[in-house]
C-alpha cells in the first residue's frame, strides 16, 4: 500500500485482537510489562466508533489490572473515561495526547480526518478532571510551521510534554514535497533545506539516536526552545510526578466458561 490515499482509504481491522490479547495475558510464562497503543496507528480512528476494538481491549486491560499507556490525536478517547478513570485510580494508564498544530486550518491540512485541535484540548482537559493523567505529544514538528505550540495543552491539563521531529521514510518524503508545495510554496524550500540539515544533507535519517529529534545547529536549538517552553510552564520534564504505572496488580483472565454438552440435571 502507499502512505498516502491506500492509507487512508484501505483500512485493515485485526476484529478477535480482544480475544488474542486475553489468551496472551492467559499464557503461564506471560510476565506484565507495560504496553503501548496507538504507537504505530492511532487507536480512536474513525471506524473505532463503529467497531470498539480498542474499548474491548481496554476492558480486558481492566478485567486484568494490566498498565499501558496510549497516545491519540481524537476526541473519541473520552468515550472510554468509564474504562480509564478506574484503570487510573490503580495507576495503570497513562493518556498523551497527539497535537500537531492549534491552528484549525493547518490541522485541517495536516490531519483532515483527525478531531480539530480544540476538540482534543477539550477532551485532554476531561480527562484530566476524571483523574486520568494525561500529556502531550507535539508531532511531527516541521520546521518553519508549527514548531510552538505548549501553552494550551498545560492550560487543558497535561503535566508532561515531548515532541518528535517530522520523518520523511521512503515513499513519505515526495508525499510530503507535494503538500508543501500545495500549501505552502513560498516556504517548501526553507522547510527542505532546514529538514536536510537536520538528517544529515538527507530527506531522512533512520539511525535510533537521531530519527526523533535530528542533529546539528537546528535540532539543538529546538530542543533548547522546547526546554526552555516546558520548564517555564511548568510541565514535569522528568515524569516524576506522574504515578509509575504498576505491574503488580496483574491478575491472569479468567477462562471462558463452556457448557457441558449434556446440560443440566435439574
Amino acid at each position: 500500500m502507499s502512505p498516502g490515499l491506500d492509507f487512508e482509504t484501505k483500512l485493515f481491522a485485526k476484529t478477535n485482537a480482544p480475544q488474542l490479547l486475553r489468551k496472551e495475558f492467559s499464557r503461564p510464562g506471560y510476565v506484565p510489562q507495560p504496553i503501548a497503543l496507538g504507537i504505530n496507528t492511532d487507536a480512536y480512528q474513525p471506524i473505532e466508533r463503529k467497531l470498539k476494538l480498542t474499548r474491548q481491549l481496554i476492558e480486558v486491560m481492566l478485567e486484568t489490572r494490566q498498565p499501558f499507556s496510549l497516545i491519540t490525536k481524537n476526541a473519541l478517547v473520552q468515550r472510554d473515561i468509564d474504562l480509564l478513570a478506574p484503570l487510573a485510580e490503580q495507576n495503570l494508564v497513562s493518556v498523551h495526547f497527539s497535537v500537531t498544530s492549534l491552528d484549525p486550518h493547518l490541522s485541517a491540512k495536516l490531519e483532515p480526518r483527525a478531531s480539530a485541535p480544540h476538540a482534543r484540548l477539550r477532551a485532554m482537559r476531561r480527562l484530566h478532571d476524571a483523574g486520568i493523567p494525561v500529556g502531550v505529544m507535539v508531532a511531527p514538528v516541521i520546521p518553519w510551521i508549527n514548531d510552538a505550540e505548549l501553552e494550551a495543552a498545560r492550560d487543558a491539563g497535561a503535566s508532561t510534554a515531548g515532541y518528535v521531529l517530522l520523518r520523511l521514510p521512503l515513499e513519505v518524503a515526495p508525499l510530503f514535497r507535494d503538500w508543501l508545495d500545495t500549501h505552502h510554496l513560498d516556504r517548501a524550500a526553507h522547510v527542505m533545506s532546514t529538514i536536510n540539515q537536520l538528517r544529515g544533507g538527507k530527506d531522512y535519517n533512520s539511525e535510533f539516536g537521531s530519527r526523533m529529534r535530528g542533529e546539528g545547529v537546528y535540532a539543538d536549538l529546538l530542543s533548547s526552545r522546547f526546554k526552555l517552553a516546558r520548564r517555564r510552564l511548568g510541565f514535569d520534564a522528568q515524569n516524576s510526578h506522574w504515578p509509575k504505572l504498576d505491574c503488580d496488580k496483574f491478575v491472569r483472565p479468567l477462562p471462558p466458561r463452556v457448557e457441558s454438552p449434556q446440560g443440566s440435571l435439574f
